[in-house]
């Protein structure tokens, strides 16, 4: 899903999705607490959780923010199943 998307449509983004997201971008916890601007701790909680992504909403999108800026696309439901992957790596975090 493109940025553009984002904020046209409800995205549901599960924690599995996140994971996935940061494996490919090779980051750990800590690099997406600093570029998301969420705590490592609160990262790790969420994550801990199957399912959506939960959380408060404004926390969601700072997380799933970093990843799209780092250059992560969110697949949604398409009977193919969830999913990520990696249009544009940037290097950097």
């Amino acid at each position: 899903m493109s940025i553009e998307n984002l904020s046209n449509r409800r995205l549901i983004v599960t924690t599995r999705q996140v994971k996935a997201a940061r494996a490919l971008l090779g980051w750990s916890q800590g690099d997406l607490a600093e570029g998301s601007a969420v705590s490592e701790p609160t990262i790790a909680r969420l994550e801990a959780e199957d399912g959506p992504l939960g959380g408060r909403p404004e926390t969601g999108a700072k997380i799933i923010r970093a990843l799209v800026d780092a250059g992560i696309e969110f697949i949604s439901e398409n009977g193919g199943g969830l999913g990520v992957r990696l249009v544009n790596h940037l290097g950097g975090k």
